[in-house]
């Protein structure tokens, strides 16, 4: 995953070359913008939107069972936008 600034085709390339998919929004000047899988670019912004918490973000609890409600408070106030 990135953002539209790494939309270049050496990163697109090497992604490529190590046999992962790009899910890198293309830039809105280029001329040919290649094709952008959708449903995985919707999943890149659901993990960035969980990392504007910042208890899920930074992972600042101590036990996993208190992680895993942090995510699921998180997970309600996404849902409830």
């Amino acid at each position: 995953m990135a953002d539209i600034g790494s939309d270049a085709e050496r990163i697109r390339g090497k992604a490529l070359k190590v046999g992962m998919t790009p899910g890198i929004h293309p830039n809105p000047s280029r001329k040919q913008p290649p094709t952008l899988d959708r449903s995985l670019y919707r999943v890149a912004c659901f993990f960035h939107a969980f990392k504007r918490f910042r208890a899920a973000g930074t992972h600042y609890d101590k036990t996993a069972k208190s992680y895993l409600l942090v995510l699921h408070v998180d997970s309600m106030l996404l849902w409830l936008r």
